[in-house]
Order: C-alpha cells, then structure tokens, then sequence
C-alpha cells in the first residue's frame, strides 16, 4: 500500500504506548458484552425471528422482540428499534415530537444541539414542521469551559420556569469539548429531578452507545435515542434508529411514530431482521475496536504537534476523535487521506459542499458498506476556523492502524 518504512515504525512506536489505554477500552466490552449476551438468551431470541414481514406487520414476532433485547441492552424498560428512522436526527425529532404539545418548553442543558437537529427544532430556518412551528419552544445553556454542565445555571432556570425537556447532548457534535460519560449525569440528573420532577429527560446517544459500562438510562435519563448505522448496528445493521427509555415515554413516542392509536403494533420490514439482531451481538467488540483507533490516532497526531480531543490516554465516552490542522487544505488533505484507506469508494477524492442541514460546507471521507455508518472509518469536517477533524470508527483495529500509517505519510511528506 505504499506506506513507508517511517510510518509504520512511527505508529507501531504509538501503540506501545497504548497497552493501559487499550486493557481499559477491553475491561468496558466484556462488561457490555456480557449484558448484550445476556438480553439475547433471557428474550430466547432463535432463527425465527430473522425472518421478514410484509403488509401491516401485526404480531411480528421478529421486530417485537428486538425491541425487548434492546430495551435490555441499553439498560431500559422498553425500546422503539426500527429501520423505517431514516437516521439518528430522526429518532431524536421524533422522541422531541412525540413527548411535546403546543406550548411546551425544551430546555437544552449541553448548549447547541448537532447541526442537523437545529432546522428540525425550528433554531435555525422556518421549516413547515419544525417545532417551533407546532408552538414548541426551545433554550439552551452552555456548557463550563471544561465541558461540563452547568448545573447551577440549570436548576436556576428551573427556579423561574417549567419544562416538558430536559435535553442533553452526550457527544461533542461539531464541538470542540469532551463528551459526557454517563456517570457524570447521576447527580446532575437527580437534582434535576428534584428541582422539576414533571420534566422528562431525553439524551441525544449517538456515538455514545458500550464505550462506558452504563448507559443514561442506568443513571436517571428517561429516554435515550440514537441511529443503527452508529454504534449499536455493530457496523452490520444497513438502516435505522432507535428510542429507548421509560415504557410511558416510548408508548408516546411510538404514537408519533406512527399514529395515534396504532403505535408500535404496526410496521413491517420486508428484509431481512438477522443483521440488526448480529450487529447488535457485535456491537460491543465493534465499539471497542473503534475506541482503539481513536486512541491510536490521537496518540500519532499528538506526537507529530496537532492538538487532539480527547488525549490519547483519556477515559472515552463516544468513538469520535477530534483533530485540529493549521489550514483548510490540510485538513482537506486528511480526509482525503481517510477516503484513500476505505475499502469502498478509495479511488473516491472528497471535496467540501453544501450538505443539508449543516450551517457550513463540510466534507465527509466514508468509504462504507453502509452508507454514513460511522462504525466505518470515517472522517468528517465544517470547512470553517478553527479547522477540526472528526474522525470515528475503523470495524478492525487493524484497519485502523493502516489508516494511521497513511496519514502519517500524507502529512508529514
């Protein structure tokens, strides 16, 4: 592959340094592991509930009982697993939509939520459906300097007003700031709870899912959402999204999902249900492997003067690895690089352009069986100061360890 004798020194050179990192990042999968296990064995999860349904989809036993082993997964009482969520923006604004009337209030504790979410709540734009248009409202407070929540601020604002939400967003998004470890939110979600017991809790999961040993729903969040090509589909799952949570705030959510009246008993999948059920199984060793990853190559940016988020010997609550460069152009040219790694699409030369819903030009390196799965080595950047990578997932650490090889070489030529 044309990778030099320098790079792979230099990179093999950064893994030695990783053994504590890489013990930690195995000590979390056998606990999820095990739990994920454990959910397939207790709901007797057998061949017959692979196979694919048409029509209305009353008593699909296959799509019934994936919703059970993954309420058990995620550590809550019931969950909404459904290919027909188009993607993780869509199970959360639908969770949003669902557990909202007019006039109701959300309050954002993690400032800003991800881009793609912000024409959806009605912040940015006037799109037809979005909240704000239906009379939701919707607040924010930032986060502290060091990323954490400002939980004075919080249950200040909780002292003058009521509201329906609660929202958190556990990953950094296009932020440059740590991401929340779920047993950070315990005692932030108990004074909440205390200061507004009526409001519901609601966590933004993407990219979060088996990197800690809990989830937010084990600490006191109500309802947590997030997409299937991310972390809980195991790289395996070709679509969907997911809500897990409180049996009350799902019954609601699967209403909207839907209709009134019919929620969860209806929808059917023509495919076939055995990739969701074995990329969840996979999930925790996926995870882990891109948990790896992120820790080789912050270790290698680290060395070679760039400035990461988080360190290479930081404790991980999400799979994404932020990376900050000098100009536009190297950061064009890291991307490009991940591209060049890919499997799939390698001869593929990305370049920045108008995506939907961002505010910026962003350019996105995924070379992917799936489509956006970021479970897949991926990269992906606003084209705008201060010039950060993001970059997640590698499905074999040794893929990962390639691609660090190759961007050793692409920027230190």
């Amino acid at each position: 592959m044309k990778i030099s004798e320098q790079a792979r020194e230099f990179v093999w050179n950064a893994e030695h340094q990783l053994d504590g990192v890489f013990q930690r990042i195995d000590s979390v999968e056998s606990v999820t592991q095990m739990r994920v296990l454990e959910a397939f064995q207790n709901h007797g999860v057998a061949v017959r509930h692979f196979a694919p349904t048409t029509g209305y989809g009353y008593d699909d036993i296959g799509r019934d009982t994936l919703d059970l082993v993954f309420a058990d997964a995620l550590q809550a009482e019931a969950a909404l697993v459904r290919p027909q969520f188009v993607n993780g923006t869509h199970a959360i604004f639908t969770a949003l939509a669902g557990l909202t009337e007019p006039g109701d209030a959300i309050l954002s504790i993690t400032g800003s939520p991800y881009d793609t979410l912000e024409e959806a709540i009605g912040i940015r734009g006037d799109a037809s459906q979005s909240l704000s248009r239906f009379g939701v409202t919707f607040e924010q407070i930032p986060l502290l300097e060091d990323g954490k929540i400002d939980l004075p601020a919080v249950l200040r604002r909780l002292q003058k007003q009521s509201y329906r939400i609660i929202y958190v967003q556990r990953s950094r998004g296009y932020g440059w700031r740590p991401s929340i470890d779920p047993r950070e939110l315990e005692d932030v979600f108990a004074e909440i709870q205390k200061a507004a017991p009526d409001a519901v809790i609601v966590v933004d999961n993407c990219y979060g899912e088996f990197t800690t040993a809990i989830e937010p729903t084990a600490v006191g969040a109500h309802v947590i959402a997030g997409s299937l090509i991310k972390n809980p589909g195991g790289g395996l799952a070709p679509t969907g999204g997911y809500v897990a949570g409180k049996s009350e705030c799902i019954e609601r959510i699967a209403q909207r999902f839907t209709l009134p009246g019919m929620g969860r008993e209806v929808g059917s999948y023509a495919g076939d249900y055995r990739l969701f059920y074995q990329g969840l199984f996979l999930a925790p060793h996926t995870v882990a492997q891109c948990l790896k990853s992120a820790a080789l190559f912050a270790c290698v940016f680290e060395r070679l003067g760039y400035e990461t988020l988080p360190a290479s010997t930081d404790v991980r609550s999400d799979i994404i690895q932020s990376v900050r460069f000098q100009s536009a152009q190297e950061l064009i040219a890291f991307c490009q690089c991940i591209q060049a790694a890919a499997p799939i699409d390698s001869f593929a030369v990305p370049q920045p352009w108008d995506m939907p819903g961002y505010a910026h030009q962003v350019i996105m390196a995924a070379g992917a069986f799936v489509q956006g799965a970021t479970t897949e080595l991926s990269a992906d950047a606003p084209i705008c100061e201060p010039y950060t990578a993001y970059l997640q997932g590698a499905l074999t650490y040794a893929h990962g360890r390639i691609a660090a090889m190759l961007a050793y070489d692409a920027l230190t030529r």
